[in-house]
């Protein structure tokens, strides 16, 4: 059995496909992913043995130029990667099996399933942006949405729409060029009825989020047994479990001083430092012994070895923290995040941040929070909880529902 898995986003949405592509060939299948062409995924995909097929331009280069992406930026990428994907899909999927797609509105990926006659599903990493008849798109934790459940519906066809602008000239273009009829509705479309969920049911849990009926497989993780740097570990032994900071590939352009902010906030709690360089590029603002600066290294070893975790919010780096009990300080910048550190918050194994921009009083309160005696036992108390096997589920059901198919 043969299958493509295929993402274009941050490393948050490529290294689960990692994982289940690591899973699925221990299960006798074999699994190529695509996936954007930054180094770091080509780096990370060749680690593990997986084929990596190159599509779309590539995320760093978005994520990080000179300035914030615009709203003509997405029209531009929106119609860029769906052809992408009739393309390099078209090609990478020709005599597999089943096309999983994840990340950024993968529009395009069913439409090849649909013309090659094999399985298509649509992953999520979170619950949050799915329609809802409970809040409105894209509201933050905590704001207020409308009571009336059809002012809710009329909101939500609304973002359809903003779908259909950004991706359904292309996608029905293309659709076309293969003989394929038009669709109405982009977003359901990818959707489907019965998306897969790839989050821990404690952390992420979604019945009351969307009225799709949802797969919850656990998060999909991706082992990792690579030593952490010798300097690094010289410097954990050297002193108190230090705090990790990492912001994983935001840009943190709200917060220029960003490293020395945490660093300063690390410091009145009388704790020692790491910081992550991420895409933020974080580095020193003096030459003091009890802050180090490292690359991407291995969270599964870090972790349990540090006093709190300061990140972004995104899905990976929660369930990471969570599953090695270390109390967390969400710092959320843009979509999902928010409402994993509010589900953070609630669970009592961190502190979210108010708002994307840390200062040296708002960051030390939230850290103060995060290292009191409670919250410390608690994120110990939770972590025996996160399932590990998630990536093992989703294999086999993939491989149950391909193998019952072509019966």
């Amino acid at each position: 059995m043969r299958v493509v898995l295929s993402a274009w986003g941050s490393r948050g949405d490529v290294e689960p496909l990692a994982a289940l592509a690591v899973r699925l060939r221990e299960l006798g299948a074999e699994a190529r992913v695509c996936a954007p062409p930054d180094e770091e995924f080509a780096t990370l995909l060749a680690g593990v043995g997986v084929e990596h097929v190159p599509f779309g331009p590539s995320v760093r280069s978005v994520v990080t130029g000179e300035r914030p992406p615009t709203r003509e930026d997405a029209f531009r990428l929106a119609p860029e990667l769906v052809a992408a994907r009739f393309a390099t899909l078209g090609t990478a999927a020709k005599g597999c099996d089943a096309i999983l797609a994840t990340g950024l509105m993968p529009a395009g990926a069913r439409d090849v399933a649909e013309k090659l006659g094999i399985r298509y599903v649509l992953a999520c990493f979170h619950p949050f942006g799915l329609p809802s008849p409970y809040f409105r798109p894209g509201a933050r934790p905590g704001t207020p949405s409308p009571s009336d459940e059809s002012d809710l519906k009329v909101l939500w066809e609304q973002d359809g729409q903003r779908v259909n602008a950004l991706y359904g000239d292309a996608l029905n273009r293309h659709r076309a060029e293969i003989g394929l009829p038009p669709v109405d509705s982009v977003r359901d479309h990818v959707l489907t009825d019965r998306a897969w969920l790839a989050a821990d049911p404690l952390l992420g849990p979604w019945q009351d989020l969307t009225h799709l009926d949802l797969v919850q497989t656990g998060a999909w993780l991706l082992p990792d047994g690579r030593p952490l740097p010798a300097v690094l570990e010289t410097f954990l032994a050297a002193g108190e479990p230090p705090v990790y900071v990492g912001f994983g590939s935001m840009a943190m352009r709200t917060s220029q001083d960003v490293a020395r902010v945490t660093v300063e906030a690390i410091r009145a709690q009388g704790r020692r430092a790491v910081l992550s360089r991420g895409w933020a590029d974080l580095s020193l603002t003096d030459g003091a012994d009890d802050c180090l600066v490292v690359g991407e290294v291995n969270h599964r070893a870090l972790f349990p070895r540090v006093a709190a975790v300061v990140h972004h919010g995104g899905a990976g780096t929660t369930t990471a923290a969570a599953l090695a009990g270390a109390p967390q300080v969400l710092v959320p910048q843009i979509a999902d995040q928010p409402h994993w550190a509010a589900r953070v918050a609630e669970l009592g194994i961190g502190a979210a941040h108010e708002g994307p921009t840390p200062t040296l009083d708002s960051l030390s309160a939230a850290l103060r929070t995060a290292l009191t005696p409670e919250i410390q036992a608690r994120a110990k108390t939770v972590s025996g909880t996160i399932r590990t096997d998630g990536a093992t589920v989703a294999a086999r059901m993939l491989l149950d529902e391909v193998g019952s198919a072509a019966q």
